[in-house]
């Protein structure tokens, strides 16, 4: 494979890995300055489309949570994964997470907790961060 195809192959691979497709409006909540501004810029880029703010209440095809200890609990989660689905037509929810040992880490079972209480289930993981986990959630079957 030569440089211009890997680099071609790159921005489908990332959108594979999210389970996006180039067109997509994605939401993006718990945006703040710790968050990987590589991963945003590729992400959008592959997908030709600016991620949406958290304000914005257009309909959307996946939403992008970026979340921190500090940011509260699990129940806290819990609600903004409700307010993040309000504006999703049918689509992933991957929650970003600091990795283990990092400023901010959320342990694993929060999310899944969170996860549950809103109606979600974690599926997948996604490795597109060197500095933030990514799960995967989507709907709960006849939820």
């Amino acid at each position: 494979m030569d440089a211009g195809s890997a680099a071609t192959d790159a921005p489908r691979a990332l959108l594979d890995e999210l389970s996006l497709t180039a067109g997509q409006y994605v939401h993006e909540f718990g945006y703040d300055e710790d968050v990987d501004h590589g991963l945003r810029e590729r992400l959008e880029g592959a997908l030709g489309t600016e991620l949406q703010p958290e304000e914005d209440q257009e309909p959307v095809d996946a939403v992008l949570v970026w979340w921190r200890a500090e940011d509260g609990d699990a129940t806290d989660l819990a609600d903004t994964l409700v307010d993040a689905q309000l504006s999703l037509e049918e689509g992933p929810v991957w929650v970003l997470t600091p990795r283990k040992g990092r400023e901010g880490h959320v342990d694993p079972a929060d999310v899944q907790e969170a996860a549950t209480t809103a109606g979600l289930h974690a599926t997948t993981g996604a490795g597109a961060s060197e500095d933030w986990a990514a799960v995967k959630l989507v709907q709960k079957r006849g939820g």
